[in-house]
């Protein structure tokens, strides 16, 4: 049986922190798929495809990951994939409160399922992508937060 994890989010951007967790996450699954979250009521600022591309670009050369796109339950995204893990980040204590509270909903949806955490470097800590979008927003350069592969 594989290790195969979902790591969902928006992604919009893909920020150096999003890439710590995958990285430093890659020896423990064999397979991690990065699924971006379609969200209809949301209006992202990136397009879906931009955010694919950028992904698939810094993963490139890595078999081990995958990017895919989902609507709705991130359990449901999971048994389709038949993933037994689901892989979140965490910068700060307010992260690890919002985030335990899904991680047992989702343990209560689908018992099978366990949610890895995986805390970022505290030089990275400060980066979220709703930052990097004000930023972008106002002409500001992220080019420091971002993987080289996100050229904006």
């Amino acid at each position: 049986m594989s290790r195969i994890a979902v790591f969902p989010g928006s992604f919009s951007p893909f920020t150096l922190g999003h890439k710590s967790v995958v990285d430093r996450s890659l020896p423990l699954f064999d397979k991690i798929i990065i699924a971006i979250g379609i969200n209809s009521e949301k209006n992202e600022y990136f397009s879906i495809e931009e955010r694919e591309k950028w992904i698939k670009d810094i993963y490139k050369d890595n078999p081990k990951i995958e990017v895919q796109f989902y609507e709705g339950l991130t359990v449901d995204f999971c048994e389709k994939e038949e993933a037994k893990y689901i892989l979140r980040g965490l910068r700060d204590s307010h992260d690890f409160k919002y985030e335990k509270n899904i991680a047992q909903t989702n343990k209560n949806l689908n018992p099978k399922l366990e949610t890895i955490f995986v805390i970022t470097p505290p030089e990275m800590s400060h980066i979220s992508s709703t930052i990097m979008r004000d930023i972008i927003k106002n002409g500001g350069d992220v080019s420091q937060f971002l993987p080289k592969e996100i050229d904006l």
